[in-house]
């Protein structure tokens, strides 16, 4: 089990995210709204910088989702789904995906009937 983590700039694209999960067998799913450190560092602390100019083309707020998923197939499948729904994570300002092993969860819910495993 892997815990995915992405935090996208594209809040546009969110509703297709989380139908993209579904498609590929990942029910659950918790979706965050959320501020990025430029952001809170803009708020009158003095910036070096290159900060500034990262400052210049981040987005003021962004979207946190992040899912337990019981196959290293699924992961990989959502990481490459995420990949292209966001046309690609290498530019900047596009958000970052990355998972955590997992080693115990509890409460997680049941797959849904029908789902692909």
């Amino acid at each position: 089990m892997e815990l995915l983590i992405c935090v996208i700039n594209r809040e546009e694209r969110l509703d297709e995210i989380l139908s993209g999960f579904l498609e590929l067998g990942i029910t659950g799913a918790t979706v965050v709204n959320s501020e990025g450190m430029g952001q809170l560092v803009a708020g009158g602390v003095p910036v070096l910088e290159g900060l500034q100019t990262l400052l210049q083309r981040s987005r003021p707020h962004n979207t946190m989702i992040f899912s337990v998923i019981d196959s290293p197939e699924k992961v990989q499948a959502a990481v490459d789904m995420l990949q292209g729904l966001l046309h690609g994570l290498e530019s900047p300002g596009t958000g970052i995906v990355f998972t955590v092993p997992v080693s115990r969860v509890i409460g997680l819910a049941q797959e849904l009937p029908g789902s692909p495993q």
